[in-house]
Formats: structure tokens, C-alpha cells, sequence
């Protein structure tokens, strides 16, 4: 018998999860396989977790699912409207360029306004990129009741049309 086999191993439950989830993620991968609720039941029940939990828990994964979600809708939401600024900074300032050019015969007050111009654009480009901090949440957390209260209103505005067809 191999001295090893002797030595009695022990986990902390964090690392149990670890290993565990480990163990999961190769096994999908290998068989490029999902897992149906059958499965995850007949996995819970084998490491004695109670149904309730299970259940409790999927609701968690879920509600975090949801928020991940809306993060990158936000995140997508910030990166289109940083592009569009960035597009008119770059046609509004192409034409004073251009219009210097055609004036003075070089680039001169133009300069001026091109950083005048670019400062605000550069502190909204770092603003929209930075995806830490408690500016990021607060403007997060804005954009989420903004657009919770647009679609009750557009949930109750559908249900009474609906009424009023009916």
C-alpha cells in the first residue's frame, strides 16, 4: 500500500466547492454536455443538500444571472452613447478644422477648440470604461430604476390596451 493512501486528507467546505466545481466544469466540457434539473437534483440529494436549499439557491444563481445581465446591457448602453459623442466630436470638429483651413491657410484657432472640445469627450470616454468604483454604481443603479419604471409603465400601458380590445 502506497504511504500516501494512509495519510487521511481533509477539506474545508470552500474547497470542497472548488474542487467540486472543477470536477463539473471538466466533465461538460469533455462531453460538451449540459445538465438537466433531473441531474442537478440527483447531484444535490447525493451531497445530502435539502431540496429547500437547492431551491434557494438556484433563486440566487438566477438573481444574479438577471443583475450580470443588466450590467452588460448598461455597459452596452454606455459604450454606444460614448460612440455617438465621440462620432459628433469628430464631424463637428472635421468641419472647424477644415473651415480653418480654408480661412487662414493652415491650422491655427482651431487647435483651441479642438481641445476645449476634446477634454469633455476624453473624461467621458474614461468615465464610460471605468466599470469599478462607486461612480460606476451610482450611475448603474440609476440607469436600472430608469429603466424598471420603463418597462412597468409599458407592462401597465400594454395590459390596458389590451382592456380596452378586449
Amino acid at each position: 500500500m502506497n504511504p500516501q493512501d494512509r495519510i487521511v486528507r481533509s477539506y474545508t467546505q470552500e474547497d470542497i466547492q472548488q474542487i467540486l466545481q472543477l470536477a463539473i466544469a471538466r466533465q461538460a466540457k469533455d462531453n460538451n454536455k449540459e445538465f438537466s434539473y433531473t441531474e442537478l437534483q440527483e447531484i444535490a440529494g447525493e451531497l445530502d443538500i435539502a431540496p429547500e436549499l437547492l431551491k434557494m439557491a438556484e433563486f440566487d444563481w438566477q438573481t444574479q444571472q438577471g443583475e450580470l445581465q443588466r450590467r452588460q446591457e448598461f455597459d452596452t448602453y454606455r459604450h454606444d452613447r460614448f460612440k455617438k459623442r465621440f462620432g459628433n466630436y469628430i464631424i463637428i470638429n472635421g468641419f472647424v478644422v477644415l473651415l480653418d483651413l480654408i480661412t487662414g491657410g493652415g491650422i491655427s484657432w482651431s487647435l483651441y477648440i479642438l481641445v476645449l472640445c476634446g477634454l469633455p469627450v476624453s473624461l467621458d470616454g474614461w468615465n464610460t470604461y471605468q466599470t469599478k468604483g462607486e461612480a460606476y454604481e451610482l450611475a448603474f443603479q440609476k440607469w436600472n430604476r430608469k429603466h424598471q419604471i420603463k418597462q412597468t409603465v409599458n407592462s401597465l400601458l400594454n395590459r390596458f390596451l389590451r382592456a380596452i380590445s378586449a
